[in-house]
């Protein structure tokens, strides 16, 4: 059991980060095998996601001391886009944290847009859970078949 929960928060952390990773099919297999309690294995999925997330956010912190570097990788102008459109769109983007390709970059923006840590922590957690919760739903009715 410790095993299988140590890999599945492993496979969680890196599926937030913008390293590809398959979280979701981890957490189905070890719920169709049983490998351990639905609540244990949804809570280590859910908190390993969230702080892969986390990491985005403090990386996102700390690259904006260096916009002004020629190998910064957005120019300024995208970064003034970006931030006009977090601006006026907010905190609750972090709800689609959760979503297959714009949810990793969502909250590198958070961090970049200085979004305090509070507010983004709680919101990501909830759509981390919320996602997971529907994938336990799917592969517990699947093996319920």
């Amino acid at each position: 059991m410790l095993l299988a929960c140590g890999g599945l928060f492993l496979t969680s952390f890196l599926a937030a980060t913008l390293l590809p990773a398959q979280s979701e099919l981890v957490l189905a297999g070890l719920l169709t095998k049983n490998a351990a309690p639905v609540w244990l294995l949804l809570t280590v999925a859910t908190l390993g996601n969230t702080a892969g997330s986390s990491l985005n956010w403090l990386l996102g912190r700390a690259v904006t001391r260096f916009r002004e570097r020629r190998w910064f990788p957005v120019s300024p102008a995208a970064l003034a886009r970006a931030e006009r459109w977090y601006r006026r769109y907010g905190r609750w983007t972090l709800l689609l944290s959760w979503a297959p390709v714009i949810g990793d970059p969502l909250t590198l923006a958070a961090g970049v847009m200085r979004e305090p840590f509070p507010s983004f922590f709680l919101i990501t957690l909830a759509a981390k859970l919320g996602r997971y919760l529907l994938v336990a739903a799917v592969a517990l009715a699947w093996t319920a078949r």
